[in-house]
């Protein structure tokens, strides 16, 4: 899908995707994650950015403080100078190579280094890394990479030696409904109490999951509660295929087609 077709896509009703409508732009915005914020900022005022490897489970801001780090340091430019890979459905080592090469090696417009975001690194074979941390050593002039992780033990130490590692945190409780409520207030939704609860625990710290819960249940109506209106057999489709959905973007599925999938199944049963 080309640029423009998704744009089109993403502005059709009930079919734009929360969790990219309401993606933190930057660093300040992001949730639950202030040490870490406040880090990362020291770095891009003293333009001093060094290599990076983020670990923490899934949904907790790992990926969004990637992509308001590129903005932060390259404003409209960020796209151009910003790669993401994602190791899982990318091992070849080959591949992983030639793309990063190919990326470092191109011109940069101005800036002093381009930013190489490699997500799910511990995908990657001990072999691959040992590749990795190579490149990393070959354009460490021009080229700075953010690596991201769930399980930093799955890093070699070669390349967690020549990183800033940066643990994030579980989402508190807080920050999950902090977030639940205002793009609830965005979108003209009533959240109750209740069902601000439920949508809290359901998600167990992963905004991500957070959000998706809220887009889902708010096909059903506009409000939600702890109990959304739906039959036994309908409550049962949508929590499978909201659980399906997760599972396929944790394993590294492409985000916006999924969610697409889960949002067209839902309107055509409704």
């Amino acid at each position: 899908m080309s640029d423009a077709d998704a744009e089109t896509d993403a502005a059709a009703p009930g079919r734009e995707i929360w969790i990219e409508k309401y993606r933190p732009q930057t660093l300040d915005e992001i949730k639950g994650q202030d040490d870490i914020v406040e880090r990362l900022q020291s770095y891009i005022e003293q333009r001093d950015l060094p290599h990076l490897l983020f670990s923490g489970r899934a949904g907790i801001g790992k990926t969004t403080a990637a992509t308001a780090i590129a903005r932060e340091v390259y404003g409209d430019d960020w796209r151009g100078n910003f790669l993401e890979l994602n190791a899982s459905d990318q091992r070849g080592i080959d591949v992983v190579r030639d793309r990063i090469k190919n990326f470092a090696r191109s011109s940069f417009g101005g800036h002093d280094y381009r930013i190489i975001f490699l997500d799910e690194a511990d995908s990657l074979t001990s072999d691959a890394q040992s590749a990795l941390r190579r490149t990393m050593e070959q354009f460490s002039d021009n080229t700075r990479f953010i690596l991201s992780c769930n399980y930093s033990s799955k890093i070699i130490d070669p390349i967690q030696s020549r990183c800033a590692v940066f643990r994030f945190s579980p989402l508190s409780d807080e920050a999950v409904a902090a977030q639940i409520d205002e793009i609830a207030a965005a979108e003209d939704i009533e959240v109750t109490d209740d069902g601000r609860e439920a949508l809290v625990y359901a998600a167990g710290s992963d905004m991500r999951r957070a959000i998706n819960s809220l887009q889902a249940a708010a096909t059903t109506g506009e409000v939600v509660d702890e109990e959304v209106d739906l039959s036994e057999r309908d409550a049962v489709r949508l929590m499978e295929r909201i659980g399906e959905t997760d599972y396929r973007i944790t394993e590294g599925a492409n985000e916006q087609v999924q969610l697409e999938a889960l949002l067209a199944s839902l309107a055509m049963n409704d």
